[in-house]
């Protein structure tokens, strides 16, 4: 594992996200609820903190399992987090077939990893070890805070964008421009989308690699994505937007290509993905 300056990433997110916010306040009503636009970001920031590990599970409905459960998954859960030398997450399965897994939690120490019950059906005991390492990185790394905040901090800033076109303000004196208005709340959910796709991706290659070097195989983790590019295909979540909320901290999309534009995709492309885990199996003389 090394540094991938996830601090410096973070503090770059939410500087930007919160530059959003404030420009909204400072176009609606020229400027008299900047306060309130101030407000609603410190106030999403710290409700994303605590309670980063409860809104993905409770989107998922997944349920805790102990190792009687899920001997399997607990058993490589142990053994790496030991040998990582960090905490060792709870354990969730979702009770859908659609297979994926997540990572979620304000820190190593307050952190759950999650599978659904199609990954587990759908990988063997190798190939669910190499996404676990992934999904276990998300946690040392802390990047999964980042990740569950950032789509709180982009909901707001989509919700409050779009409501500006309806709700200028005040008399005629008082309200915005109406080209500045039209604008923000175009630009304002894009930028959210964006921000949050690039931190997404690159967090993902990230963990690739960090979960290969801790179980040491990676091309464990290669075939399991090649499976879960197809099974994800075979058995996506529907587009729900509680579900679109979590997506992102998947390790794969979870939803169909016709329902997500690639573009903005959170997840970088499965072939990239892929090839870069079969360079370090090269790397490493396997």
């Amino acid at each position: 594992m090394h540094n991938h300056f996830n601090g410096v990433k973070t503090a770059a997110l939410f500087g930007v996200i919160f530059a959003v916010l404030l420009g909204l306040g400072a176009v609606i009503g020229n400027g008299r609820y900047i306060w309130l636009f101030a407000l609603i970001g410190v106030v999403m920031t710290f409700y994303g903190y605590w309670n980063s590990d409860k809104i993905a599970i409770r989107a998922m409905q997944a349920y805790p399992v102990t190792a009687e459960q899920a001997p399997a998954m607990y058993r490589i859960v142990r053994e790496l987090s030991t040998r990582a030398n960090k905490p060792m997450p709870a354990l969730y399965i979702s009770p859908t077939q659609a297979p994926n897994a997540f990572a979620t939690g304000r820190n190593p120490s307050h952190a759950a990893v999650c599978c659904t019950e199609g990954i587990l059906d759908l990988l063997d005991e190798r190939e669910l070890r190499g996404v676990l390492g992934h999904e276990l990185m998300h946690v040392y790394n802390r990047d999964i805070l980042t990740s569950s905040i950032a789509a709180a901090l982009a909901g707001i800033i989509t919700s409050v964008a779009q409501m500006a076109l309806f709700f200028g303000g005040g008399n005629s004196d008082e309200r915005p421009n109406p080209i500045a208005m039209i604008a923000l709340a175009l630009l304002a959910p894009l930028a959210a989308s964006i921000i949050q796709m690039s931190i997404s991706r690159t967090r993902e290659f990230d963990a690739d690699e960090d979960g290969s070097k801790l179980t040491g195989d990676p091309l464990a983790l290669a075939d399991a994505l090649r499976k879960l590019e197809l099974g994800t295909q075979r058995a996506p979540l529907p587009p729900d937007p509680k579900l679109q909320n979590a997506a992102h901290m998947m390790i794969a999309n979870p939803f169909r290509a016709a329902d997500v534009k690639t573009l903005f995709s959170t997840h970088p492309p499965m072939a990239d993905r892929i090839e870069r885990l079969h360079d370090m199996a090269r790397q490493l003389g396997r």
